[in-house]
């Protein structure tokens, strides 16, 4: 399963906030074996938003938006997505129906709020879309096609997507592995076992840690081979874990130090 990730916000291009959610849903969806094809974060713009939802919708299996729901000027995501997928931007009756208890709640944990929470604010949506329920929060979530609208807040956006995670499962499967060398020692390796078995390939150096080595597959069978074969043709010593990696540094360490 291809998916795409959209995450829209001007305080995240602004640095203001750090985008923490697009890192966190790269992760999840792919130890559920999708695959993430894009990841893009855009400004709080009608245009820019439909525009990359129409496009996304075509080109991936699913397209995931955080960001932008609410009651505020700059909370234009859920229509600028209606306008992607050529559909009405209408209040939704189930998410009228959440808001207002949610509201109901906050106001009576809170009688000394003073201003109007509006309904509508919240439950505006593309036109028959699917609802997702925020449990932590205000604004509902929804789907629409093959497109999932979710909060920017991390607090009320991961448990929205642990509730649809399954929705996004794939056959993709990863095994790791850690040499406590620099990455070019293992290139040479890398890139015969992509090669010889069709896996994909990648390592990520650690300044002053070990180097992580992650090989991807869609057969399980295959993607052993490939580890098999790389473990046993790497011209380094390769570990299970980083924790592997310093109890063989504090072993060699200890057996260098000289005896009294």
């Amino acid at each position: 399963m291809q998916v795409a990730i959209l995450t829209v916000g001007n305080e995240l291009l602004a640095g203001d906030i750090e985008n923490t959610n697009a890192t966190w849903l790269a992760r999840r969806l792919t130890e559920g074996g999708a695959t993430v094809a894009r990841i893009q974060t855009v400004p709080d713009d009608h245009g820019v938003i439909a525009e990359t939802v129409a496009d996304w919708a075509a080109a991936f299996d699913a397209v995931l938006v955080t960001g932008g729901l609410g009651g505020t000027p700059d909370d234009i995501t859920m229509e600028a997505v209606a306008a992607g997928l050529d559909r009405a931007f209408v209040v939704n009756d189930e998410a009228e129906t959440q808001v207002e208890a949610t509201i109901a709640a906050i106001l009576e944990r809170r009688p000394d709020i003073d201003f109007d929470l509006e309904p509508e604010w919240y439950a505006s949506m593309p036109a028959d879309a699917e609802v997702l329920p925020n449990e932590e929060g205000l604004a509902p979530g929804c789907r629409a096609g093959n497109v999932y609208v979710l909060p920017g807040i991390p607090s009320e956006m991961k448990p929205m997507f642990e509730g649809i995670a399954e929705r996004f499962a794939g056959d993709v499967e990863s095994r790791e592995c850690y040499a406590d060398a620099p990455e070019g020692a293992v290139a040479r390796e890398l890139g015969m076992v992509a090669e010889r078995f069709g896996v994909g390939v990648g390592s990520y150096p650690n300044s002053g840690g070990p180097t992580r080595i992650k090989l991807t597959g869609g057969d399980s069978a295959v993607l052993d081979e490939a580890v098999a074969w790389f473990r046993a043709n790497a011209t380094v010593d390769l570990y299970d874990s980083e924790a592997a990696v310093a109890a063989a540094r504090e072993e060699r360490t200890g057996s260098d130090a000289p005896e009294n």
